[in-house]
Parts: C-alpha cells; structure tokens; sequence
C-alpha cells in the first residue's frame, strides 16, 4: 500500500507539473484539494511570496501572476517519497520574464503533502533574487500590453481591445488589463470596447491553421484557460461592466459581450458563433450564458450558425440597447460615468445575488437576498443613501 501511494502521488505531481506548463485551470481545479494550502517563499517579487489559502488563490496570486511576467516552466528532476507519506520534487524554473527582462535559471524544491487523493499542500523554496533579477527595470506589478490599452479616468477603466481576432497575445493582455481593473479601488465601472471597426472576430483562425495539427489542443486549451479566468473576474468584480459592441461580436469574442453587465450594440453590428463551421465545439462561456439569457431552442444557433443583427440581439436579449454605431461607444462610457457614481459595493451585491439565483433554489435565494442586504446595510453608501433621500438631495456614493 505505501508504494502503491506514493506511486499515486508521483502522478499526481506529474500533472500538476504538466498542468501548470500548459496553463491547464481545469486540470488544476480537480486536482487540487478544496483546502488546499501554498507558501511561496518569502522575498519573491511581485508580491508571490507567502501564504495562499485556497486553489483559486494559488492560481490567481501566484501562477497566473508568474505568468503574467514570466515566460517560464518549473521542470521537476528528482521526485523524493517522504516518510510522512508526502513528495519532496527537486528541479529548476526555466525561461525569460516578459518585455525585455532577462533569463530565468533558479534551482527549486517543493514539498507537497496529499489528502483524499488530491494535492492539499505545496511549499516552495527557490532563489528568490534570481527572480527579482530576470524582472525588467521598475515593472511596478504590471507587464506592458500590446493588442490593447487601458486606460483609466473619471472612474471608469477603459479596456479596449487593438486587434479583432483572439489570439495569445490578446487573451495575456486581457487578463492583464482585468487584473488591473480588479485591483483598481478607483476602477469603478469597466468599458468593453475596441480601437477597429469590429469587436471581436472570434480565434484567430490564420495562426490555427498555421499549427500543426498535433499542437492544436495545446495551444487551444492554453488560450481558453487564461481566456475564462479573464472573464471569470470579470463577472466576479463589484464594479460594473458596459461593453460596446461595433461590427462583429463572434465566437469566443461573444463572451466579451455574456460578461457585461450592460451591453450597447450598433445598428448594423453582427452577432454570430461559427464553431460548427469550423468543427469546434464553444468556449467563452456561450453554452452557459446563450441557454440562460436566449433560452435553451434559441440557443441552438450554436448549430446553425446563424448571424443576428444588432435589432434581433436587442429582440433575443443578447444586448441592453441599440444605437447608430458613431453613437455606441459614446453611450457606453456615458453609462459607465453614471454607475462609477452609483454604490459600487451594492452593484456587486445585485451580480452576485442575480447570478447565483440560476442555481439556487427559492428558500436558498431568499437567504442569500437576507445575507446581502443585510451586510449592504451596514455600508457607508447605504447610510448615505438613505441620509439623502430624506434630505431630498442626490446621493454621493463612494463605492469601493
């Protein structure tokens, strides 16, 4: 039995190394125990260093975080059985850190303990200077973009998209621009939109067929994972998000439009899926949200391909409202400034409560609503709010 376990551990470990070269969330999600435990050594730059409680907190703070600035993979070379049943793994991280920064070569030991069949521990210990070193000069947290800009002003961050079709560069910037926005007390209401006459086009098709064949589930899955998490935090964030929507929004490029809290679409804008001519099946959240929001028969233009206009968006409810398209962007920021002015905690309560009210049960529902409204009442804004109405004035909220 001991042998048979720590033969089960190796392979876990292996596929925690595997997932994490691939940037693989799914994998990771199951193969991490719910309470799960990480300590990144101390001194780390960027903030990696500490303790992180949870899986979505190792993935968020620390993985996805190196990833963001580094190029690089941790390549395990001796996988060492503990007497206390856990899995001590010697190797080196390999690789560059992003925009210009220099080599990464630092020696590593992780020691990971298991519960129920799952990683439930991971320490690290590794060379912390050699990651500071490889950094580029004053990165101050954030790595360049470069198929978007973002931009900040009046409460509102502005993320908008240089580039129609979605391809690695994008989704790496995406996620770095909602992190930002995430993390941005004065981010009080997100825009969604694009600098081209198209929101988005979908996959970058043209790179697709250049892969060869057998790199294309790799690379797909190393784009779609950074893709959701992108748009996870979206959903997750209190602040509200308006997404503009010129030309096209196709394919993946329609989660852009799922995630948004409001969306203004053009006249002539064009709404389509096109996984079925492709021979793919659909990410970017559309057989989740499409289902919910279009109901289950509509929904079927998953299989059909067909292309909806911006008026039949609005008829569907794929869209808040619809305007000339020299007017979109101008009416997206225009409801962005009103919500930044609105009570940002609260907003983030009503997404919660809505979201999670299309799996939750009634009685369960009703006991959320008692929980929110109650820790929503104990808010500044709250107070303010009601102090205003009485006085019969405008309420000036300070949200987050």
């Amino acid at each position: 039995m001991p042998n048979e376990a720590a033969s089960d551990h190796e392979a876990l470990a292996r596929r925690l190394y595997a997932a994490l070269a691939e940037g693989d969330a799914g994998t990771l999600r199951e193969i991490l125990h719910p309470e799960f435990a990480g300590l990144a050594t101390d001194g780390l730059p960027l903030g990696l260093g500490g303790p992180h409680v949870g899986p979505e907190a190792m993935m968020r703070e620390v993985w996805w975080k190196i990833g963001r600035h580094y190029r690089a993979r941790a390549e395990p070379a001796q996988l060492l059985p503990l007497a206390d049943g856990g899995l001590l793994v010697l190797g080196r991280y390999t690789g560059a850190a992003r925009d210009g920064g220099g080599v990464l070569d630092a020696a590593f030991a992780h020691v990971l303990r298991f519960r129920d069949g799952r990683l439930s521990e991971l320490a690290q210990y590794t060379d912390s200077q050699r990651w500071a070193q490889a950094l580029p000069p004053e990165p101050n947290g954030q790595r360049a973009l470069h198929a978007l800009t973002y931009g900040a002003a009046d409460g509102v961050a502005t993320i908008r998209l240089h580039r129609p079709a979605i391809d690695l560069a994008l989704v790496e910037d995406l996620y770095e621009a909602v992190f930002r926005a995430a993390a941005d007390p004065g981010a009080r209401a997100v825009v969604l939109c694009s600098a081209g006459p198209s929101l988005c086009t979908g996959g970058d098709l043209a790179m697709f067929a250049r892969l060869p064949r057998a790199e294309l589930p790799g690379r797909l899955r190393q784009m779609i994972d950074l893709y959701h998490l992108a748009l996870e935090r979206l959903t997750s964030m209190d602040a509200p998000v308006v997404c503009a929507v010129r030309g096209a929004a196709a394919g993946r490029g329609l989660g852009l439009v799922h995630v948004a809290d409001i969306v203004v679409a053009a006249e002539d804008a064009k709404f389509t899926l096109g996984y079925a001519a492709l021979g793919l099946a659909s990410d970017g959240g559309n057989s989740w949200f499409l289902p919910r929001v279009v109901g289950l028969r509509r929904a079927q233009l998953l299989l059909l391909n067909r292309v909806l206009t911006g008026p039949e968006a609005l008829e569907w409810g794929l869209v808040t409202e619809v305007r000339p398209a020299v007017a979109v962007e101008d009416r997206a920021l225009e409801l962005a400034r009103q919500l930044a002015a609105g009570p940002t905690e609260a907003f983030g309560r009503m997404k919660r409560l809505l979201r999670d009210s299309w799996t939750t049960d009634l009685p369960g529902q009703l006991s959320a609503e008692t929980a929110q409204m109650t820790a929503a009442g104990a808010s500044d804004d709250a107070a303010e709010g009601i102090a205003a109405f009485a006085a019969k004035r405008p309420p000036a909220f300070r949200g987050r």
